[in-house]
């Protein structure tokens, strides 16, 4: 977790090698190198407060911060960041019950529509991330 001394460059720099720990290196720098320039400030905030603020403090395990993703990502609807964190999930250990598990919780207190959509969503993605070892 960041103190005092902690500066932007170093929250960021450490945001950058969790968000490429959870969802590979690959996925991160297609995203920082395909960025435009309008879209950069944004994906800047991301890694220094998601991944840098957010993502390396000690409170909860990874595996955890990953399922309250995929429920909050459910809950707000937004499929390509989904699929994305269901692959960070298989890598931060979450087993493919506990995905199906937190969707299911989703439906009941989400609304079925979006739980549905992140079925398909975290299937196809699980499926892929099968096929490539």
């Amino acid at each position: 977790m960041p103190d005092e001394s902690t500066t932007h460059k170093d929250t960021y720099e450490a945001g950058l090698a969790v968000r490429k720990a959870v969802l590979g290196e690959a996925h991160v720098e297609r995203s920082l190198t395909k960025t435009s320039e309008f879209a950069r400030p944004m994906q800047e905030l991301v890694t220094e407060y998601c991944w840098g603020a957010i993502w390396t403090r000690d409170g909860l395990p990874r595996a955890t911060r990953s399922l309250l993703n995929i429920a909050m990502l459910t809950t707000l609807n937004r499929g390509h960041e989904l699929a994305a964190h269901v692959r960070g999930a298989l890598t931060n250990g979450v087993t493919e019950e506990e995905i199906q598990e937190v969707l299911l919780q989703t439906a009941i207190y989400v609304g079925v529509p979006a739980a549905l959509e992140s079925f398909r969503i975290a299937e196809a993605t699980i499926a892929e991330v099968r096929a490539n070892g």
